[in-house]
């Protein structure tokens, strides 16, 4: 795909700073989908976020779409994630 053929890309979400689009970003990258990611260099420079100033676009391949959308669309409580117990074997605080 030629990644840099606006075209084939297209805004999945839209977030209010870097933290909230990186873990967007982590999201769809975690399940195979290319992103990219669009903003104004001011408002990652200041962290402002008003006005639109720090919103982070992020973008996906156009025949990426539907599966996007079903990635963003769950939610996870803790119960449901398979967390692993490294307690048991280096103790709390190692």
């Amino acid at each position: 795909m030629n990644e840099t053929n606006d075209d084939l890309w297209e805004v999945i979400a839209t977030a209010a700073g870097m933290t909230q689009a990186n873990i967007i970003l982590g999201r769809l990258k975690s399940e195979g989908i290319p992103t990219q990611l669009r903003y104004e260099a001011a408002g990652t420079i200041y962290a402002i976020t008003v006005d639109g100033l720090g919103e982070v676009k992020i973008l996906i391949p156009v025949p990426d779409w539907d599966w996007a959308k079903e990635i963003l669309s769950r939610s996870y409580n803790d119960g449901e994630l398979p967390w692993e117990d490294d307690t048991k074997s280096t103790g709390p605080l190692a």
